[in-house]
């Protein structure tokens, strides 16, 4: 059964519609500081308000652990949302209490109106499935149907994303069809050549997208903190810098398997090593081989990708006609250890093809390093869901929505 999209819910005029959304936003001091997943909400939102629904945003926000907190409201969502709308919208200061029926209880067609963070009650991420459900019946009595539009969630069992959709008749929104439209175009025929740039900081968050992609990718870039331990691998030296000794068998098997199928794997020729963990730390380039020849030895910690690797990973990529790209190549927050990622962002705006930035730490990268987002393909609202996806995993949000 192919899956539900708005159309299947007929008209909506009048019709109180819950829009499950991912507004989890970064905020610092109140404040958001990159508003990509407010923004990627729009569209739907537009058309419901065109249509004359009663429209009723929910989401999570961050990890408030089963209680209300203020430092996890959803209030500067709320007001960025009404800014970018241009119109009102109303703020409920609950989830599933008076304030919240109140708020939809107002509503009139084409308007808009925010409930508090979903993970103010703990029924929302409950294990339990009679808690979660029975959390699930109480979002229900805000609406009449559900649109499910918050891509970076699908992978969760939750009570907005799963059972909700169980109870109220459902549909995706705009912005999960096009997400589901660039991972199709990304395991369906790609065009080629075929990239994978991978980064973060661990392997182990990675084993099951490589596993999954060696055998349909030309090539696979390797950096970020996880790049050591595929360094170890190869019998080096790498300091002080991340490893996961646990996962070499794992790595050097894949260094084999691509080694036998034709798959090349890029890695690192240089990195830029510093002596702490710091904006403020010494640091120097060197071989990718040699980190302990560095001034700080054993110490020395690999913090980005050196300027050499960066300038061949960029060539990979601009000869590529598709491109997926996963995690940062250093500590990109950190000026001095920013600059492989930002050689690589600027690439994949250079892409002569598909180009995608898979969500989490790499949008946020790209933005904070002053790229826009209609310089790529496509920015992923959902980092883990992305990758979930190219793992071949089965998504609950997606399959509640009839997808297969």
């Amino acid at each position: 059964m192919p899956l539900r999209t708005l159309d299947s819910l007929g008209s909506l005029a009048g019709k109180r519609v819950i829009v499950r959304c991912d507004l989890n936003v970064p905020l610092k001091d109140g404040a958001i500081t990159d508003d990509g997943r407010v923004r990627a909400s729009l569209p739907t939102l537009n058309a419901l308000i065109h249509q004359g629904a009663r429209v009723v945003v929910c989401s999570h926000l961050g990890r408030p652990e089963g209680a209300p907190d203020a430092r996890y409201s959803l209030a500067p969502v709320a007001q960025r949302l009404s800014e970018l709308l241009g119109k009102p919208v109303a703020f409920a200061l609950d989830t599933v209490g008076e304030s919240a029926h109140d708020a939809v209880a107002a509503l009139e067609d084409g308007d808009v109106a925010v409930i508090e963070n979903l993970r103010f009650n703990p029924g929302e991420t409950a294990k339990d499935d009679a808690e979660r459900r029975a959390f699930a019946e109480e979002l229900a009595e805000l609406g009449d149907v559900l649109v499910s539009d918050g891509f970076g969630v699908v992978h969760r069992k939750q009570a907005s994303v799963y059972d909700l959709a169980e109870i109220l008749p459902s549909a995706a929104g705009l912005l999960i069809a096009a997400e589901l439209d660039v991972l199709d175009r990304l395991t369906e025929n790609p065009e080629r050549p075929y990239t994978v740039v991978l980064g973060g900081s661990k392997v182990s968050d990675k084993l099951g997208v490589i596993s999954h992609l060696l055998p349909r990718v030309d090539r696979l870039l390797i950096g970020g903190g996880m790049l050591f331990t595929f360094l170890v691998a190869q019998g080096h030296n790498v300091g002080a810098s991340l490893l996961e000794a646990d996962q070499l068998d794992i790595v050097r098997q894949y260094l084999k398997t691509a080694q036998e199928s034709g798959v090349e794997i890029v890695l690192p020729t240089d990195v830029v090593v510093a002596s702490k963990f710091g904006a403020d730390a010494e640091y120097v380039v060197t071989a990718a081989d040699a980190i302990e020849d560095t001034p700080y030895g054993a110490s020395g910690l690999g913090l980005d990708i050196g300027p050499d690797t960066a300038a061949r990973f960029a060539e990979v990529i601009r000869d590529s006609r598709t491109v997926f790209w996963n995690g940062p190549m250093g500590v990109f927050e950190l000026a001095p250890f920013a600059a492989g990622t930002k050689a690589v962002a600027q690439a994949l705006t250079e892409v002569d093809g598909l180009s995608v930035v898979g969500g989490g730490d790499s949008a946020a990268a790209v933005r904070q390093l002053g790229f826009q987002d209609d310089q790529f393909g496509h920015i992923s609202t959902g980092g883990g869901a992305s990758l979930e996806f190219l793992e071949g995993k089965k998504l609950p949000g997606l399959e509640v929505l009839g997808w297969q």
